[in-house]
């Protein structure tokens, strides 16, 4: 790709076929830091939108004041979904990309990421996820979930071509296709997921990039962690419903499914009330099943996290980590009983930044 004029006027900044969707609703306190890491790319958007979806704060002029696009809808859309396909029939260049308005990119993230959809046969690509706050308990839980799942869980799904979702904070896409699909359904509260696994069920492919590197802003506190794993667990199991018979077709995605779900809601039940029951009926040592599975986090996690020199980090990080799990599979189950056993699904999206 030859140097062009940049997207601010700068000459020598190379341009891409891209733009970038932004969605907001009160973010004045972080979305400056977000526009200026998407301006400061090696391979720069040729336009960046952001929607403000009805803010009651000043979100509107510290995007203005960043020299980007603003759109605004008559009303409050009511998920990250509407206000993104309100700004979808804005875009005219070949791909786009969704970051949130939380979510800073490393200065190559875009470059690197792009890289992916040279393949013609390639419809969305996804990058390397990791907390930009590594301070409080909740945030340090994150923190090793994502290098668990990112270094490891995605790395393998990405091997069988089959990322089980291209993640909603910083993922790109052919504009044609994504409008052929609708833009993001919002028939579930995980559109993102919605949208990766409907791209399989059309015969098209997603890549995982992890040299392309994002830093979202994750709860840092319990308040806005339960906000974001209720709609998580509720979105993955009305995705799970919502596609089920055709999951089935797909060879690996059925196995990547099914062994999501067996963490979700099997291990889940083991770990909030098998092991206390056999440890109180039968033996105290049914508890070492909480410790057993160390290794197996742990080894994944260290291997990352030396890999980008932060195994002090991690390893202070670890208890927090399983702090985390055991509230996750509360949300879980109870997302599972309300969604499969008492049919009341969660339709309404909360943000839980």
């Amino acid at each position: 790709m030859k140097k062009l004029t940049g997207a601010s006027g700068e000459q020598g900044v190379v341009a891409s076929r891209l733009t970038v969707l932004v969605p907001a609703y009160n973010e004045a306190e972080s979305l400056a830091d977000t526009l200026r890491s998407l301006r400061n790319q090696t391979l720069r958007p040729e336009e960046i939108i952001v929607i403000d979806d009805c803010s009651t704060d000043a979100t509107a002029e510290v995007a203005r004041n960043e020299g980007v696009t603003v759109l605004r809808p008559a009303t409050n859309t009511g998920s990250k979904a509407g206000a993104q396909n309100f700004a979808l029939a804005q875009v005219r260049t070949e791909f786009t990309m969704a970051v949130d308005a939380d979510t800073m990119l490393a200065p190559d993230a875009i470059e690197r990421l792009m890289k992916a959809l040279t393949d013609p046969e390639i419809a969305a690509a996804c990058g390397f996820v990791l907390p930009r706050h590594v301070k409080t308990i909740w945030e340090r839980g994150r923190y090793i979930e994502y290098l668990f799942a990112f270094g490891f869980f995605k790395v393998i799904q990405d091997y069988y071509d089959r990322p089980l979702i291209a993640s909603g904070c910083f993922s790109v896409y052919r504009t044609d296709v994504l409008r052929a699909n609708e833009g993001w359904a919002r028939r579930t509260v995980a559109e993102d997921m919605d949208l990766t696994w409907s791209f399989y069920q059309a015969g098209q492919g997603v890549r995982f990039v992890p040299a392309a590197c994002c830093y979202p802003i994750e709860p840092h506190n319990y308040r806005f962690m339960s906000k974001q794993l209720r709609r998580w667990s509720h979105g993955f199991l009305q995705n799970v419903l919502l596609h089920r018979r055709n999951i089935l077709k797909i060879p690996i995605l059925r196995v990547l499914v099914a062994v999501a779900l067996y963490d979700a809601l099997i291990a889940s039940m083991v770990f909030l009330f098998v092991l206390p029951v056999l440890a109180v009926w039968i033996s105290p040592l049914f508890l070492l099943g909480y410790v057993l599975d160390l290794p197996a986090v742990a080894v994944p996690v260290l291997v990352e996290a030396a890999r980008r020199r932060q195994v002090g980090k991690a390893l202070a990080s670890l208890p927090s980590f399983f702090v985390l799990r055991l509230v996750n599979a509360c949300f879980m189950i109870k997302a599972a009983w309300l969604e499969l056993v008492v049919r009341q699904p969660l339709l309404v999206y909360e943000k839980g930044h």
